[in-house]
């Protein structure tokens, strides 16, 4: 197996094609003109090449917060003044074409060996390019690994990717030769104060929470969750908002402050668009927590304290 961080960035794809490079998004788009530096680096790259990768905000050798990242994203013009703010690197991981031939079905060490001589025209392999080779993460035995993974969350990645050496390049989510190895989530528990309706089959029900946490005497929002109950959950907590509204804001109803949640994540990021003053990022409900009161859920000084400090480059 080989074994890499799992960085918390945008998954792309630099195309050498035709003369130019073509940055292209995971979801399709092409992203290009937000990320220059990348497309200008790509330049040197032989014609018919494609890179698989994650673009990462990145400052002083160690990734930047992810909210940093979506300044570059989904902007129908970009300020040039964004890209100083907001530096980025392109760690690439894996080689789809080279000179215009497709190796997708050779094996990943073979296609590493061919990544690592394609960077290293553009100190790729060194780290001292803005497109660089993912560094792969040694440790002498599964045991040790698994201390590594304390590591992940405080250089600023997600945990690790394992992949079998000898496996080609798979489309889709293909389980078994690529296993994603992340770090447990941060838990709070906080109080339900906001539900909206779904969409599509939930169009009817209550299904999107508005939680929040005790700042002081008052209960401040601080994240929004839509996943992590039953159907059977669901349903309950519908009933239970519809007799508990207590006012509405256009489709946001407001509710008693009553049911408490324990909620997952992944990390706080301060956010001076939000009025906590900071972001959960990828928040899900884990269970609703019967057994405690409002007055019993965590205190905004919790979430701050779990803001990630900045440590050690990561190697």
């Amino acid at each position: 197996w080989r074994l890499e961080w799992k960085w918390d960035g945008t998954r792309a794809q630099i195309i050498r094609r035709a003369g130019r490079p073509l940055i292209w998004s995971r979801g399709e788009e092409l992203v290009t003109d937000a990320f220059p530096e990348l497309r200008d680096t790509a330049l040197a790259w032989p014609e018919g090449t494609v890179v698989d990768g994650e673009i990462v905000a990145w400052e002083d050798e160690r990734p930047m917060p992810f909210s940093m990242l979506q300044r570059r994203l989904n902007r129908k013009t970009m300020e040039p003044m964004l890209f100083p703010e907001v530096p980025v690197v392109f760690m690439a991981f894996d080689l789809l074409e080279a000179n215009g031939e497709d190796v997708r079905d050779r094996p990943l060490d073979e296609r590493r060996r061919m990544l690592t001589h394609l960077l290293e025209g553009s100190d790729g392999g060194t780290g001292a390019s803005d497109i660089r080779l993912s560094p792969a993460v040694g440790a002498a035995s599964w045991d040790a690994l698994e201390d590594r993974l304390e590591e992940a969350r405080a250089l600023g990645a997600e945990g690790f990717m394992l992949k079998r050496r000898d496996s080609a390049y798979g489309v889709g989510r293909t389980r078994g030769p690529w296993w994603k190895w992340k770090v447990e989530p941060h838990v709070i528990d906080a109080v339900l104060v906001y539900a909206e309706h779904g969409h599509g089959k939930r169009a009817g029900l209550f299904t999107d929470y508005t939680f929040a946490v005790w700042d002081g005497d008052a209960l401040t929002p601080v994240a929004k969750a839509y996943s992590g109950l039953s159907n059977e959950q669901i349903d309950a907590v519908d009933r239970w908002i519809r007799r508990h509204t207590t006012g509405r804001h256009g489709p946001v109803h407001e509710v008693e402050p009553q049911l408490v949640f324990e909620l997952a994540f992944e990390n706080v990021q301060p956010s001076p668009r939000h009025k906590s003053g900071l972001a959960v990022r990828f928040p899900r409900m884990r269970r609703r927590r019967d057994d405690k009161k409002p007055g019993e859920a965590d205190r905004i000084e919790t979430l701050r304290s779990l803001i990630r400090k900045k440590e050690a480059p990561a190697t």
